[in-house]
């Protein structure tokens, strides 16, 4: 009789009582709120992993995974490359020659960088460039733009675009900013339109001329790498003291750590629904310890234990609490199906990176979820055992 009564009465006090409605509602209450919290812990998550992994996409891109860069007194030279090159054949290189620029189409302004760079090279390490140039070559002097600056300026194919630079030039009894009328040769697009607002690229041997650099000279040479974070300490093995290399993530520290702590935030404030539910576990099996105080007193003076009674009441919340977690699970993924199916939510893709909902639910978010949750429900089941276990008997016997 011991190893079955606890099941038995865990089934017993989880039906419909007509004379105790409110319990059931109580429960009921406890268990559709832990489902929705899951279900909402569950869609969030995804929803930030996937804008972050989103970000994290395009700002490789645009930034690039590795980039080296000549300190105050260095340079960055043909020589240096060529030394890479050789000893690291796994990785893709791009020189670059680079300039602060102010864009000019009529009375519009727009400021920005020009990047002087081998196309070949650059496609390599840049997939936007890569699906932009295609087919298409390049003269002396000839530009890609993005479509933001597009958009913005009015500009077609073949169009005059006016650079005003940053170097500025002797004239006279003064100096004067170096201005240059480059040939749109076509557009690309990053998804972010600062990006494509602020960047411009032409040959390397144009900029180079403007800028009056030798040949063999750069400003960095960009890098790709599947592994950056590992890559990064192999070739600051064998670079000179003159220059120095920088990874992606180095200039973005502060945006990421935004990132996450938002996505912390958002997971602690959401939890709270999972606890508020919780509460309700306690005010039902609290209820329902009161309402049996003479079935539990009878129980104990007929031989069962006060263990056994604590386990009745501690299974009788972990399984709404289960109930609720695993059809939460259900309608998370279901929810999370839907929005990655279909076209419901559509986003403005100058604001965001993508026009749909990026959505990627990580293990590590789901089992945080999922344990988090069981944790409040064994916890919020805890206190109504105990006091269940806690009834005297004689004083319960005597009133009853």
């Amino acid at each position: 009789m011991k190893t079955s009564i606890v099941p038995y009465l865990v089934k017993r006090f989880l039906r419909f009582d007509n004379e105790q409605p409110f319990i059931f509602l109580s429960a009921l209450l406890a268990f559709l709120g832990i489902s929705l919290g899951v279900m909402v812990l569950l869609i969030a998550m995804a929803l930030m992993n996937g804008f972050d992994n989103e970000f994290k996409k395009k700002l490789t891109i645009m930034n690039y995974p590795l980039t080296i860069i000549p300190k105050f007194y260095g340079s960055v030279n043909e020589e240096l490359l060529s030394n890479l090159k050789s000893k690291f054949p796994n990785l893709s290189f791009s020189p670059y020659v680079q300039s602060a620029i102010m864009a000019r189409s009529g009375s519009k302004l727009e400021g920005g960088y020009i990047f002087g760079v081998d196309f070949k090279s650059e496609a390599k390490v840049n997939s936007v460039l890569k699906e932009a140039i295609k087919d298409s070559t390049f003269d002396k002097f000839d530009v890609l733009v993005g479509k933001a600056l597009k958009d913005e300026f009015n500009l077609y194919e073949g169009d005059k675009l006016m650079y005003i630079f940053t170097h500025v030039e002797p004239g006279g009894m003064s100096v004067t900013p170096k201005i240059k009328r480059f040939n749109v040769s076509t557009f690309f697009e990053s998804g972010l339109s600062a990006y494509d607002k602020a960047y411009n690229y032409t040959t390397l041997s144009s900029l180079q001329a403007i800028m009056n650099l030798p040949s063999d000279q750069y400003s960095g040479i960009h890098i790709y790498s599947n592994n950056p974070q590992v890559d990064i300490l192999k070739i600051k093995e064998i670079l000179p003291q003159s220059v120095t290399i920088k990874g992606w993530w180095e200039e973005n520290v502060n945006f990421f750590a935004a990132l996450e702590l938002e996505k912390a935030s958002l997971f602690i404030v959401l939890m709270l629904i999972i606890l508020i539910a919780a509460i309700n576990i306690i005010s039902s099996l609290l209820m329902t310890v009161m309402n049996r105080r003479s079935e539990i007193a009878l129980l104990l003076s007929l031989g069962a234990t006060s263990a056994e009674i604590k386990k009745v009441f501690l299974y009788l919340g972990i399984v709404i609490g289960v109930s609720g977690i695993l059809a939460g699970i259900v309608l998370g993924m279901s929810g999370l199906w839907v929005l990655s199916t279909f076209d419901i939510v559509h986003l403005p893709k100058d604001v965001y990176p993508t026009s749909t909902l990026p959505l990627d639910l990580s293990v590590k978010d789901f089992l945080l979820i999922v344990f988090g949750a069981f944790v409040i429900v064994v916890v919020s089941s805890f206190y109504p055992a105990k006091k269940a276990s806690e009834v005297d008997i004689l004083t319960v016997l005597r009133n009853e």
